[in-house]
């Protein structure tokens, strides 16, 4: 489990595809304790460390991965968001984040809104079916709050804190990226889900009759 707060942008230092995509990432500070088999969210993709050594982390990426996310469009260089997985009595500084993408969604637009900016994503239904006012959503791995939702898209309020410590700094109008909803929303629909069918069935019963 993540908490959606980025410790450090790396880069993108070597790509090799095969039957996984083999993906090499400079990054000093997370690579120190990092070990093979730990997890680490990647642009907010939970992958599991193939490969540990001085200042580089690698991770084979499934096709079915590569499929769900946006990791497939990176290329060397490309900067990347890095967070270890929460170890237990870590400060929760974020939200309840599972490195399990929803969907890839994609910059619409940046305004700016007096130090802050105002950022609009593009997102699909399975994602914006949880999105809320002043709800959590992980987009690339942030942590961030909803200021609006709309029928395709939401928004964000950026600080200038959060630009300059993630790879917001280097994204445009255009680019995709990973998007994950707030599990909570999730486990609520799901528990009722047999309660909504339950009346739904009741009420066409009593439509029926009086019929």
């Amino acid at each position: 489990m993540f908490t959606g707060l980025v410790e450090e942008v790396g880069r993108v230092s070597g790509l090799e595809e095969g039957e996984m995509l083999r993906l090499s990432i400079s990054a000093r500070r997370v690579a120190e304790d990092t070990r093979t088999g730990d997890s680490v969210s990647v642009n907010g993709a939970c992958l599991t460390v193939g490969e540990a050594a001085e200042g580089t982390l690698t991770f084979y990426a499934m096709p079915e991965t590569l499929r769900r996310t946006a990791l497939g469009g990176l290329a060397e260089g490309s900067p990347v968001n890095l967070e270890r997985a929460m170890s237990a009595g870590s400060r929760f500084g974020g939200h309840i984040v599972q490195g399990h993408v929803d969907g890839v969604g994609e910059v619409l637009g940046v305004h700016p809104e007096g130090e802050a900016e105002i950022w609009e994503f593009a997102a699909p239904e399975a994602v914006l079916r949880y999105c809320v006012q002043k709800g959590s959503v992980c987009v690339d791995g942030i942590s961030l709050t909803i200021v609006s939702v709309g029928e395709a898209s939401f928004t964000v309020s950026i600080l200038p804190q959060t630009r300059a410590n993630t790879n917001l700094k280097e994204l445009h109008v255009g680019d995709r990226v990973n998007l994950e909803a707030d599990v909570i929303g999730k486990y609520v629909e799901r528990l009722l889900e047999p309660r909504i069918e339950e009346r739904f069935s009741t009420f066409e019963r009593s439509v029926g009759d009086a019929i």
